[in-house]
């Protein structure tokens, strides 16, 4: 099925971890093969039925242009656009703040390309603080299972370094020193509220 952006641009489904290899038994880490969507929808699953706070996957908004029918009771979505461009992933309610994320893997070792995010991103988050919202990333490096919570202040920062002329990436160690370490757990699998309250509460 072929789905497009807005701009006539094909979109192109980003590259998940396997799940055909079983998780490790006598790993702390059971569910290595999730990916961070996954985690995160758990999370938020975990928190709601606590009434901690109220957080869901922002539902995309396609539009169908082609559909096949190969049997009377079958349809096959052949092409399809979405209407408009993606702010983020996640928004939601905690302790009568609104809050609004986005949660990004990266393969690299040693630092995060900013090219992950698109412009229209960047400028969503913005305009939710301005309106005394809160905005954040969550960043994970999939292969040490690293994960950091990254305030939108602070990754604006670098996005503006980057327009300037300057490095396209930020580094681990930028990381490590200007966000939030989270740990994965059981119960929450990624406690970001944990994070949110050192930060903003």
């Amino acid at each position: 099925m072929a789905i497009r952006y807005p701009n006539g641009k094909q979109y192109t489904q980003p590259l998940q971890k396997s799940e055909s290899a079983p998780p490790k038994k006598d790993s702390v880490f059971s569910n290595r093969g999730m990916t961070l969507e996954d985690d995160i929808n758990e999370t938020n699953a975990y928190y709601l039925s606590r009434n901690l706070a109220v957080i869901h996957k922002k539902p995309v908004p396609v539009q169908i242009v082609r559909v096949d029918y190969p049997a009377r009771s079958a349809a096959v979505i052949k092409e399809a656009y979405f209407r408009q461009a993606s702010t983020t992933d996640y928004n939601g309610v905690y302790k009568g703040k609104y809050i609004d994320f986005e949660a990004k893997e990266t393969n690299n070792a040693t630092s995060f390309p900013l090219k992950n995010f698109h412009e229209h991103q960047i400028a969503h988050m913005k305009q939710v603080e301005e309106h005394g919202g809160i905005a954040f990333v969550i960043i994970r490096f999939s292969k040490t299972d690293e994960l950091f919570f990254l305030p939108f202040s602070t990754l604006n920062g670098f996005w503006q370094r980057m327009q300037d002329g300057g490095r396209k990436s930020i580094t681990k160690t930028e990381l490590a020193g200007c966000s939030k370490a989270l740990k994965l757990g059981l119960s929450p699998r990624i406690p970001f509220l944990d994070a949110m309250e050192e930060i903003y509460f």
